[in-house]
């Protein structure tokens, strides 16, 4: 399925959108309008390497997906690597472009790649759905930024909570 595009202008200077969307502990402030049981996998959620699993109430198709920053271009481009399916047999691309003017616009750009004829079946008709939810996402992530509140965060389950100092 897919690539599908959708795009938002944020009222914040590019580098702040970039830190907020590469803080994958702050994702599920935007996204729980379809992902829940949200969990990261690493001590570290920003930034490369930073991965998280969720639930995704998709119809018919993806129902856990994990996804991990594979690639950042601060401050332009963050591109995610991500499985989700029967199995894990769906891969899943996720790119948000960057581009500064009097507001940051953001886009992002989704796709994925069924290996099997039957997630490839179940695909059909799903870009809608995901099109709406990408949409909403990126008009919450905006609202989050303009407020100018700190986001809700979670942490890794088993982190230290007092950091301790080397020496």
């Amino acid at each position: 399925m897919g690539p599908l595009t959708v795009s938002t202008s944020v009222d914040a200077p590019r580098e702040q959108v970039f830190d907020f969307i590469c803080d994958l502990s702050t994702r599920p402030a935007w996204i729980d309008h379809f992902a829940s049981d949200y969990r990261l996998e690493r001590i570290d959620a920003s930034g490369r390497g930073a991965a998280a699993r969720f639930r995704v109430g998709a119809p018919a198709g993806v129902r856990y997906m994990e996804t991990v920053i594979a690639e950042v271009d601060p401050p332009h481009e963050i591109v995610e690597h991500a499985r989700g399916g029967r199995l894990d047999h769906v891969s899943i691309r996720l790119v948000l472009e960057l581009e500064a003017g009097p507001t940051t616009t953001v886009k992002l750009t989704f796709w994925t790649k069924s290996a099997s004829m039957l997630d490839r079946v179940k695909e059909i008709g799903r870009e809608r759905w995901w099109h709406r939810r990408w949409s909403k996402s990126l008009e919450r992530m905006r609202d989050l930024i303009e407020s100018g509140a700190p986001p809700p965060r979670i942490e890794v389950a088993g982190a230290d909570r007092v950091p301790t100092t080397a020496g």
